[in-house]
């Protein structure tokens, strides 16, 4: 068993089973990001990256002639979705924009989605995911015991806009989904939610309900039937721009009194809870580690700020954790010492369960040899 590191350059460690250290202690992660993800990031301050991002704009905005609207931008009332938001407005675009309530909006969140939206000039449509399924689902995925807990609410969401991307006959979909600020994210920590199998497989051994309005999207309803069939894709226009974080908080709270949550994915009452205290707690995973080297690689924060707001608890407080903990409990409709008794089972790996893993290997492979992301990004 190999002893505890930390990164020379970032603050990735041992925690991350898959990673590995050079001579000079400098992780795979920042090799990783200095060869895939760094070239991408110059490109969006370079004449030829915004020629790139200008076309793209361009396209979708002809995409929408004739129609409501050019895209679908899903909201969260995160920082980055926000700000996403925010360009899109700058930028003219004319996108529907859609939040998915999955139930656990805090709700500063819920504050922030409306009053930008409604500041900006655009109309918000809000899916709500049927309730009594999402509170099955969630309820199943507690029971699996497995790391990543958040499946059933990032299935939804983006289930949810490829849906209505098709109904109302958009051809792009955009979202906040970043390299600036997610360069790094540990396979080790966590699973695909974009694995339908995997998902219908847990909630097969620990389910009760039947799913029959669950947004749901399946690899080849996601890779083939949207895109070469509908024409629908995904766009992450933030990696195209000098996107920075700090500044983006700061413009959406100047310009239209948004609230920050302190955390990144902190205006979700459950993700809170998951990120601050369950994997922390039963798998010894801090995921502000992969939060704070992200924006290290990126140059937005250095590794002395990182290491300082680590000496902090992930959770606001103590009693913040508890008033969560009770909160969540009632509203999965268990009692608290039932909700203590699903965090207390041991650990599971989700390989436990059937998974279609191989299928999103080739397909990472196929892109890879073909070099369809460096292409999207006008590189080499």
């Amino acid at each position: 068993m190999k002893g505890y590191q930390m990164c020379t350059r970032c603050v990735m460690d041992t925690t991350a089973e898959e990673i590995t250290f050079d001579a000079k202690g400098v992780c795979s992660f920042c090799h990783y990001f200095d060869r895939e993800i760094k070239p991408i990031l110059e490109r969006a301050h370079s004449r030829e990256g915004k020629k790139i991002f200008k076309q793209m704009v361009k396209n979708i905005r002809e995409s929408g002639k004739g129609k409501p609207y050019d895209s679908i931008l899903g909201i969260s009332g995160g920082t980055d979705s926000s700000y996403l938001a925010y360009l899109a407005k700058e930028l003219e675009l004319r996108p529907l924009v859609v939040h998915v309530d999955t139930g656990w909006n805090t709700p500063e969140s819920e504050k922030n989605v409306k009053s930008l939206v409604s500041q900006l000039g655009f109309e918000l449509e809000i899916i709500r995911v049927d309730w009594e399924e999402m509170r099955d689902l969630q309820i199943a995925f507690y029971k699996a015991s497995v790391k990543n807990c958040e499946i059933p609410q990032d299935h939804a969401f983006l289930a949810a806009l490829y849906r209505k991307a098709a109904e109302v006959g958009v051809h792009y979909i955009l979202t906040g989904g970043n390299l600036w600020t997610e360069s790094i994210l540990p396979r080790s920590w966590g699973y695909n939610a974009g694995d339908l199998r995997h998902l219908l497989a847990i909630h097969r051994c620990f389910g009760t309900k039947p799913l029959r309005n669950f947004p749901m999207l399946s690899f080849w309803k996601r890779y083939f039937y949207y895109p070469f069939i509908r024409g629908i894709k995904e766009v992450r226009l933030l990696n195209y721009v000098p996107y920075n974080r700090a500044e983006a908080k700061r413009i959406l709270s100047e310009k239209f009194g948004w609230q920050d949550y302190g955390l990144k994915h902190y205006e979700s009452v459950l993700t809170r809870f998951f990120q601050g205290y369950y994997l922390p707690t039963k798998f010894s995973i801090d995921k502000r580690k992969a939060h704070f080297s992200s924006l290290i690689l990126a140059g937005q924060m250095t590794k002395k700020q990182a290491l300082e707001e680590l000496k902090k608890p992930p959770y606001p407080s103590e009693k913040q954790l508890q008033a969560d903990k009770a909160y969540i409990a009632q509203k999965l409709g268990l009692s608290l010492s039932q909700w203590e008794e699903i965090l207390a089972l041991p650990p599971r790996d989700h390989y436990e369960f059937p998974t279609s893993e191989f299928l999103f290997r080739i397909k990472d492979k196929i892109v890879n040899l073909l070099g369809i992301r460096r292409r999207q990004y006008g590189l080499r």
